[in-house]
């Protein structure tokens, strides 16, 4: 596929995740989006047909890029999904009261290609439904494409299209360099994050802070809060242990 041999660049670090598509041809298709702009790993969460990678109308669509089908991965769950991965974006036309941080294609794109320490994913949903509050909630940023406000709507494949084409053109002109003031440690993977909002939550329980039988939208804000923050595996590591402590004392 002629991929920059580079293993930091952006090329080996991003991954496409498709969540419960609907369509094989839409599947296909975004193969072929990927292909043309030098990326070649995806990722099927559920897709909502037998065969995906195989099907005939996904090869057809696909129109050459049939070996970015055949290397794709079939998963059941988002969390095999994001294995490895320690940003992830959320792709989507509708904004959410407690999403994370709203981006263009071309921010996220000029920030993935400038950290060589980000193993990223942009997250697309069903092309119906589009994808569920949850998986939002667990991204870094949510994307969102700035189409015309009176017609915004685009296809699957169209919306990858301008993602992968934004990512390229990042990596080839450099736009942004990483920042050399300060010490930058290791970004944190979304298992360790989530892990983290786990025991926090817990700890919330064990202090009174947070009812369990009515949480209302404490969680959620949290989430949006430290999705700001660009959490590093020590930080997450910190914020465990404030966690355990307060458990502990209680």
């Amino acid at each position: 596929m002629n991929l920059p041999q580079n293993t930091a660049s952006i090329f080996h670090r991003l991954r496409i995740i498709l969540v419960e598509t609907s369509r094989p041809g839409n599947i296909g298709s975004v193969a072929r989006a990927m292909k043309t702009m030098g990326f070649g790993e995806l990722v099927l969460v559920n897709p909502r047909f037998e065969g995906a990678v195989g099907h005939e109308e996904a090869v057809a669509f696909a129109s050459g890029a049939q070996d970015i089908l055949a290397g794709a991965r079939v998963v059941s769950s988002m969390a095999e999904a994001l294995e490895g991965v320690n940003f992830a974006a959320a792709v989507s036309a509708r904004l959410r009261e407690y999403s994370p941080p709203v981006h263009t294609p071309r921010e996220v794109a000029e920030l993935v290609a400038a950290d060589g320490d980000l193993s990223a994913a942009l997250i697309f949903g069903n092309e119906r439904f589009g994808l569920p509050n949850e998986i939002v909630e667990q991204c870094n940023a949510l994307i969102n494409i700035p189409a015309n406000p009176d017609y915004s709507s685009l296809n699957l494949a169209q919306a990858a299209q301008v993602l992968v084409y934004e990512c390229r053109m990042a990596a080839l002109s450099g736009q942004r360099a990483a920042s050399a003031v300060g010490f930058q440690g290791e970004a944190a993977s979304l298992a360790q994050i989530e892990g983290m909002y786990q025991h926090l939550e817990r700890a919330l329980v064990e202090i009174g802070f947070l009812d369990a039988s009515n949480p209302r939208k404490l969680m959620p804000r949290l989430k949006r809060l430290f999705s700001r923050a660009k959490l590093e595996t020590e930080e997450v590591n910190i914020l465990r242990g404030i966690a355990r402590h307060i458990m502990e004392r209680k």
